[in-house]
């Protein structure tokens, strides 16, 4: 753990907190903490120390119970952390009272998420579906928000000045700002859903998939150019489309916004037309780290928010990513119990992940080592070669007149 005497002056600290409940276990929150201290890293935020209570359910009012709020009061008072930041989602009523008790400013993850997001949009489009979420968060929180309101960075126009307005005329303000914005989406709505009916009848296939897979990487090893790429959180926001010839076969190629778990509500709607690429596509690549020790929770939280979206009956290749780094955790021979996932061999994995499937391909690969990629390249050419057999059948015996190999 950092010394929190060393970081004095340094930069925006904080302190983590979580919850062991009926619901998920003391393994669990530490994974949970791990990611929440990822995302706090990616917004400049440095971990000092962290916090967690085992409750049978969040309180009501606080989330936590009194003596935990005095021991995280008193460790923030001796050490000089900035915030606290809360795994889950907090009530209005209860991040009121926990800033009371706590005379600090107070977080919880979906706001945590939209400041990153707000520091990674960069083009206006983006921009302006993040100022979406945020104002529509903000709206029932707006008691005492505007004042923690000036950490907020990514130029969307809430910083400074109306902290001694009257809550009303704030709320006010927020609900016109809120409907001008939702204005300015719908025009930009239609504007891409233009720019993807003029697409022709190229085959569409987008790239998802939890948020620092590797599916930037992905994206640039199969359209042959380059894609930012970075080793942090929801380094993509914009939707990237490419087009791809495999062989003699063209087709569309798009990435964008990574999944995570329990992501904002507000986040989705916001970003409905950057999330039509997926719900639009003929055909997904699911992108699985496979080297994250809790990758079998990330697929499924991505299977669920496709599902959520109204993308969850999609064809899907899955892709099981970064096979290089892949190493799995001891298992003590003389162990009776079963082993866990993240205890299998490779091979291993491979067997029982293709039993999982339900009918789902999938594919182990390494897109920065390019491991594999010739064998996505010739089961993705015959999935899309399918799809666009099945739609234009009359066209097919010209263009697929030569197989992939000889292509290639």
């Amino acid at each position: 753990m950092i010394d929190p005497k060393e970081l004095k002056g340094k930069a925006e600290t904080a302190v983590l907190i979580g919850l062991i409940t009926d619901h998920q276990d003391a393994e669990q929150v530490t994974e949970y903490l791990d990611e929440l201290e990822f995302l706090a890293t990616t917004a400049e935020i440095r971990t000092l120390k962290r916090f967690t209570q085992r409750l049978h359910k969040p309180d009501g009012r606080t989330y936590v119970g009194s003596g935990k709020i005095a021991e995280v009061k008193a460790w923030m008072l001796a050490n000089g952390a900035d915030s606290v930041i809360f795994d889950d989602e907090l009530s209005p009523a209860q991040q009121r009272n926990l800033e009371k008790e706590l005379a600090t400013p107070v977080l919880d993850r979906p706001r945590l998420i939209l400041d990153i997001f707000a520091r990674r949009a960069r083009s206006a489009h983006a921009k302006t579906q993040v100022e979406l979420a945020q104002y529509e968060y903000m709206l029932p929180r707006l008691t005492k928000l505007w004042t923690h309101l000036e950490r907020q960075r990514g130029g969307t126009g809430t910083r400074g000045g109306s902290g001694e307005k009257e809550i009303e005329t704030d709320r006010r303000l927020i609900r016109d700002r809120i409907t001008l914005l939702k204005g300015q989406l719908k025009s930009i709505d239609r504007q891409m859903a233009t720019q993807r009916g003029n697409r022709g009848k190229l085959v569409r296939v987008a790239v998802v998939g939890y948020t620092n897979v590797g599916k930037s990487t992905l994206m640039s090893v199969l359209s042959k150019s380059e894609v930012f790429a970075e080793n942090k959180l929801f380094a993509t926001l914009d939707t990237t489309v490419r087009k791809v010839v495999l062989g003699n076969l063209p087709f569309l190629l798009s990435d964008t916004v990574g999944f995570i778990r329990k992501l904002p509500t507000q986040l989705i709607e916001s970003f409905k037309s950057t999330l039509d690429e997926t719900r639009e596509a003929d055909l997904l690549l699911h992108v699985v780290d496979i080297s994250h020790h809790n990758f079998e929770e990330q697929y499924l939280t991505v299977k669920q928010t496709l599902n959520d979206i109204g993308a969850g009956n999609k064809p899907v290749i899955v892709l099981f990513n970064k096979i290089d780094a892949y190493r799995p955790a001891h298992h003590d021979p003389d162990d009776l119990a079963p082993k866990r996932v993240d205890q299998f061999t490779l091979n291993e994995l491979k067997e029982t992940w293709m039993a999982k499937m339900n009918g789902e391909e999938c594919l182990f690969i390494s897109a920065a080592q390019r491991t594999n990629i010739d064998g996505l390249r010739k089961l993705l050419y015959e999935r899309v070669k399918a799809i666009h057999t099945a739609r234009y059948p009359y066209e097919s015996d010209l263009l697929f007149k030569d197989s992939y190999e000889e292509e290639v």
